[in-house]
């Protein structure tokens, strides 16, 4: 079966249409991208956890902050404060959309399948090329911050509580993202405010992302090998799994914890602390009996912003951050050569 140039088909119909036969060839990563049909099941690695919570001691705090940062790029938070239920519920509806609407109702919301980053209900790889291999993924994006950029009649009208559940997560997503940059900022012996005030004001988006049962899970793969264009990514997972992080040249797969944001450092904060924090690349892995969803809030800088390391000398050039995100779309992630490319 091969997909039509430009048909707006979704990744969820291809997989009611395909199983329990074969992927299109679209999505059938090369050989040496596809994930590990026997992945070692004597590896212990796994992303630090730690927690936020009121009662711990800050210097301690800032100091598995700082080495979470710099060895991973990649941590879970708890004690977060955002409240249990509201994760719950970001989840919950997401779910609801991709599983109890029908494909014409989807498609009311659809994005703008010309415009990287475009608002609503998309099934898109994370660059638009030829040759480029198709993600076995459907999303529904959410532009959230500034708050101006909200406009609530682009997304569900249902569940009732839909949009008003947007909103809130949005808020305090934003809210913990500042938190986890002035650690992050303090943890390097910088004013708490330093990565703040070197990004700007945040751009925010929050993509549901919704992966389909795959009838061939060893050949492809839910999302590809990147490290995020931005700041810093927080995100949650239902209890089916599928994020890998790359540590010393090894996959490891984070596994959900329902109470737990995943931080993930973005390449502007590698910029920023001038590779004394790097970003995490990661890719999400898919599954043959199961749908996977996951949440990630992105928080960016404006595209006018010029980003340059605030820890001398620099290791990085200057960069303006729409430049940046030009060339990550055109070129494509793979892995982290776009900000590799920056390096003096």
């Amino acid at each position: 079966m091969e997909v039509a140039a430009g048909e707006p088909i979704r990744v969820q119909t291809l997989s009611q249409l395909t199983k329990p036969s074969q992927i299109p060839s679209q999505y059938i990563q090369p050989p040496e991208t596809r994930p590990d049909p026997t992945p070692s099941p004597t590896t212990t690695k796994a992303i630090p956890s730690i927690s936020l919570g009121s009662h711990r001691d800050v210097t301690l705090l800032r100091r598995e902050i700082g080495e979470a940062c710099r060895d991973w790029g990649a941590f879970h938070v708890t004690d977060h404060n955002v409240p249990i239920k509201l994760l719950n519920d970001m989840r919950n509806n997401g779910r609801s959309f991709f599983e109890k609407r029908g494909v014409e109702d989807k498609m009311k919301y659809s994005c703008d399948s010309n415009l990287p980053a475009s608002e609503g209900y998309g099934s898109r790889m994370l660059v638009e090329s030829n040759e480029t291999v198709l993600d076995w993924r459907d999303y529904f994006d959410h532009h959230t911050r500034p708050v101006s950029r909200r406009n609530p009649l682009k997304w569900p009208e249902t569940p009732s509580n839909y949009r008003e559940v947007v909103a809130e997560y949005s808020d305090r997503m934003h809210a913990l993202a500042q938190k986890l940059l002035c650690l992050i900022s303090e943890s390097l012996g910088l004013p708490s405010s330093c990565i703040e005030e070197a990004v700007g004001e945040f751009y925010q988006n929050i993509t549901v992302s919704y992966y389909p049962p795959c009838p061939q899970p060893e050949l492809t793969l839910g999302l590809q090998s990147h490290s995020d264009m931005g700041c810093i990514t927080l995100l949650i997972q239902d209890d089916v799994g599928g994020l890998q992080v790359l540590k010393d040249g090894q996959w490891i797969t984070v596994h959900p914890v329902s109470d737990a944001i995943v931080v993930i450092l973005a390449d502007q904060t590698e910029v920023i602390t001038n590779g004394q924090y790097r970003s995490a690349i990661h890719r999400a892995i898919t599954n043959a009996n199961r749908a996977r969803l996951s949440v990630a809030t992105f928080h960016d800088p404006a595209k006018t912003m010029t980003i340059s390391p605030v820890i001398h000398p620099p290791r990085y050039k200057q960069v303006n951050y729409g430049d940046y995100v030009s060339l990550w779309y055109t070129k494509g992630p793979d892995g982290k050569r776009n900000i590799d490319a920056l390096q003096i």
